[in-house]
């Protein structure tokens, strides 16, 4: 069985070497000697959502937190193409399942997309404390698969803003897909970003129950997006994200 994963915030790992010693402390130190009931002996992972994994083994549980000895310290590199979920706004909490899912098959990062046709709506405090809600989830979802970096989460853009991040990315040598149920290219046949000097992202886009109106369709094609199906079925806007992103993950030889 793999080892239970921690989170420290960015840069915290950053002075610990291979010998020493760590203390979870806080509200993962709690979590790993108090609810989980680690001890003496076990080996857990503590990373810092940012590409760096402590591997530890407990020595002591107190009052402080959980002191462990490092066996080692790896970093891992970020992946030359980042695969980035643009997942409409949606009601019944399906997008908040959808960037779950996304986070824990290989996202590097969402976006929350305010799409017309999308019946919830971000605005104000809402808006602070659902992106709040969604930094959470990817925070869990990250930990529940061992991941040692986290999605980032994005502020929510209407359609306008999307199209202009779409055209930034295309330029920059990236890709972005609509997914859409009346498109004729299969996601297995569309050009992918290759390995570069500089990361490049491929955009996935995901539209609201009530689908992608025929503007903003216009409007993300013209500046650069490409549109793509899945297969012969039509997915819930809570599961459509996750499975293309499973697709272009083993195309990117990710799971190989």
């Amino acid at each position: 069985m793999s080892a239970p994963v921690f989170l420290a915030e960015p840069g915290t790992l950053a002075g610990v070497v291979v010998g020493g010693t760590y203390l979870l402390d806080g509200s993962e130190g709690r979590h790993a000697g108090v609810v989980q009931r680690r001890g003496p002996g076990e080996r857990v992972d503590v990373v810092d959502g940012a590409g760096v994994r402590l591997v530890g083994v407990v020595e002591s549980v107190g009052g402080e937190g959980v002191h462990l000895r490092v066996d080692d310290v790896v970093v891992e590199p970020a992946p030359d193409v980042a695969l980035v979920l643009v997942q409409a706004l949606a009601k019944g909490d399906r997008d908040e399942q959808a960037i779950e899912a996304a986070t824990e098959v290989g996202a590097d990062g969402v976006l929350p997309w305010q799409a017309d046709r999308s019946i919830v709506v971000w605005r104000g405090e809402r808006a602070a404390k659902s992106r709040a809600r969604w930094l959470g989830t990817v925070r869990a979802a990250a930990k529940q698969s061992r991941r040692a970096r986290v999605p980032e989460v994005g502020t929510a853009v209407d359609s306008r803003a999307l199209a202009q991040r779409v055209r930034v990315s295309v330029e920059a040598g990236g890709a972005a897909l609509v997914l859409h149920e009346e498109a004729a290219l299969p996601i297995a046949d569309v050009t992918l970003p290759g390995a570069g000097t500089a990361a490049r992202e491929c955009l996935v886009v995901v539209g609201p129950e009530g689908g992608i109106g025929d503007d903003e369709l216009a409007r993300l094609v013209d500046a650069g997006a490409v549109t793509v199906r899945l297969g012969p079925h039509v997915l819930r806007t809570s599961t459509a994200g996750p499975v293309a992103l499973a697709l272009l993950a083993q195309r990117l030889g990710r799971w190989s």
